[in-house]
């Protein structure tokens, strides 16, 4: 039988622990951050401070995990969840987020290049992260915006914690299986989609009626 290469495995696996796996968890953070600016990050705090499944930061990025800093993003976590429950403020919030989740997208997704030096972590973090949170924050503002337009912003209380569970589920499953990243975020872009496309066609509906109401 011949003898079994562990060098030459190493070597092959390295890319994936150096670069695809850093890239799928930091897809799943960024998505997170579209939803949530503080949230995402301060599960990846938290993840790196007791050294939760797996997760090593950048050293750049280590000042993410000491108490300051977890401190600071456990208390914006609470005011951005309890601003968004309120009519006006959270639209205040989703207008502030088209700029700072981009950011946290960014700062999340650097961060978990731990393998790499800390230019090329922050050049991923732009690549990977800002566009991704900005096209998740796009997603949401719609959702929100038809939300509004249907229910009156009755509704929107109920959509802003269905975004906070899925915000946290979405960076608990980038810890635990990256891979299924890609395909939960494909899942997510097109129920926004399809859920943004009915509460305009249900708009639309209630003004064709409140027309045709009016001309009788």
């Amino acid at each position: 039988m011949g003898s079994i290469d562990l060098n030459g495995m190493a070597v092959a696996a390295e890319p994936l622990q150096t670069w695809v796996l850093p890239a799928l968890l930091g897809l799943g953070l960024a998505s997170a951050t579209g939803l949530r600016t503080f949230l995402p990050l301060l599960m990846l705090a938290l993840a790196a401070k007791f050294g939760l499944f797996g997760i090593d930061l950048n050293d750049r990025m280590a000042w993410l995990a000491d108490w300051p800093a977890i401190i600071a993003l456990a208390i914006a976590a609470i005011v951005e969840f309890t601003g968004d429950k309120v009519p006006t403020v959270d639209h205040a919030l989703n207008v502030m987020g088209t700029f700072t989740r981009p950011i946290a997208g960014a700062v999340a997704v650097g961060s978990v290049f731990a393998g790499v030096d800390p230019m090329t972590a922050a050049i991923a973090g732009l690549i990977v992260g800002a566009p991704t949170a900005f096209a998740f924050n796009l997603a949401q503002g719609g959702a929100r915006l038809a939300s509004t337009a249907t229910t009156g912003g009755i509704g929107n209380p109920i959509l802003s914690l269905i975004e906070d569970v899925l915000s946290f589920l979405m960076v608990l499953l980038a810890f635990l299986a990256p891979v299924v990243v890609p395909v939960l975020m494909i899942a997510l872009a097109i129920a926004a989609f399809r859920l943004t496309r009915r509460m305009r066609g249900r708009r639309a509906a209630r003004e064709a009626n409140s027309n045709f109401g009016a001309t009788r």
